[in-house]
């Protein structure tokens, strides 16, 4: 895989055009049209409302990669690292690019659902979940995927998708940055020769990852739902791997991890399009530790707070609900859980050590209250998001 490093930094090839949580199909629709001048894209069909789903073709190589982003309408990481890949895939005046689409032929479909993603909603415009109508196929949009699928003929599959904050690589008090999974196949969800190359890639990206993000790797379970895209796809024996842009520390704009997930990606590409993936290293998969729900966005731990039982140390937790308002997405800080969070991890984690925890404006503390701040010692400690 030497033959194929890239030839600049990943900043060279960073899409500036695109930041932050908000992208819908205004923000890609210049970069579809700049790109249309290096490679093929087509209109696939149309969504609920009535937007294109475009995609793109990239490549002349015998093994077919289809990958898709923005499923989910509110997943919108993946997509801004699609947009730096194809600034790779531009550059076919360097060898190792060449070389590479000699070998692979990439399909993509960079927002498959665009009403979703200009709400900001993880649902499509029929309030569905386009990763559980896989085998129905009731919405306009898991029909344009499966019907690419179909017509496409891929030999893997890359399901682009965006995951909460909450979770934690294992047991352990470092997030789940990037995540991944090799779907099931069955019920039993056996270790088939179709996951044991889903698997390959995994440990390849996962080997290249530790190098900038040691032990925050994780896994998904692999319980078996026929109605998810990448269960139907692993059924019909075509290795698929699913990529999950998690949460790094202050990052929640996801620029930090939109470079991981490119990097993931670049990786992928390169051992499909220069190795033979055999599917050997199921074991080294199984060593990636599996997600666990820890975090909290910010936990307040020992806290003096008043309650119905008088005054109490307790520790509260506060999660972020994300609202689109006038085209930016808005962090609400909420709290989340008042108990013993001894066993859980806060992304910021504030020691009231035994002092009074006042509430700002004075609210009674409860789960579900809105809470910009809080003041311990006299001090004010704010609990707004800075996106950088």
């Amino acid at each position: 895989m030497e033959i194929a490093r890239l030839s600049h930094p990943y900043k060279h090839y960073y899409e500036s055009s695109l930041f932050g949580r908000y992208i819908n199909l205004d923000h890609i629709q210049p970069l579809l049209k700049k790109h249309s001048r290096t490679f093929e894209t087509a209109i696939l069909g149309k969504s609920v409302l009535g937007e294109d789903i475009y995609f793109i073709k990239i490549g002349t190589g015998r093994t077919k990669i289809l990958m898709w982003s923005q499923m989910h309408g509110n997943e919108s990481t993946t997509t801004k690292a699609i947009f730096d890949l194809l600034n790779v895939l531009s550059e076919q005046q360097h060898e190792a690019v060449r070389n590479l689409l000699k070998n692979i032929t990439i399909g993509i479909i960079p927002m498959l659902n665009p009403d979703g993603s200009r709400a900001y909603t993880r649902l499509n415009a029929n309030q569905v979940d386009l990763n559980r109508d896989a085998q129905d196929l009731t919405q306009p949009e898991s029909r344009v995927l499966r019907s690419c699928f179909d017509s496409f003929i891929p030999d893997f599959c890359f399901n682009l998708h965006g995951q909460r904050t909450i979770f934690s690589a294992g047991t352990t008090n470092k997030s789940a940055t990037v995540s991944f999974l090799s779907p099931a196949q069955d019920a039993a969800c056996a270790v088939t020769d179709t996951r044991r190359k889903a698997m390959d890639v995994i440990v390849a990206m996962n080997k290249m990852l530790q190098e900038y993000i040691p032990g925050q790797i994780g896994t998904y379970d692999d319980a078996f739902n026929i109605n998810c895209v990448g269960d139907t796809f692993q059924t019909l024996n075509v290795p698929t791997v699913l990529f999950e842009a998690g949460h790094f520390a202050n990052d929640y704009a996801r620029e930090k991890v939109r470079g991981l997930i490119f990097k993931s990606i670049w990786t992928a590409l390169l051992k499909i399009g220069f190795e033979d993936v055999q599917g050997i290293h199921e074991s080294d998969y199984f060593q990636i530790p599996g997600n666990e729900k820890l975090f909290f966005d910010i936990i307040v731990r020992n806290a003096k707070l008043k309650t119905e039982n008088g005054y109490e140390i307790l520790d509260f937790a506060v999660q972020y609900e994300e609202k689109l308002k006038q085209n930016e997405v808005e962090f609400i800080p909420k709290i989340e859980k008042i108990s013993d969070l001894s066993h859980f991890y806060g992304h910021k984690e504030i020691d009231a050590k035994g002092t009074l925890v006042i509430l700002d404006e004075m609210k009674q503390l409860k789960a579900g209250i809105e809470i910009d701040f809080v003041m311990i010692n006299n001090e004010k400690h704010s609990f707004n998001v800075e996106i950088k």
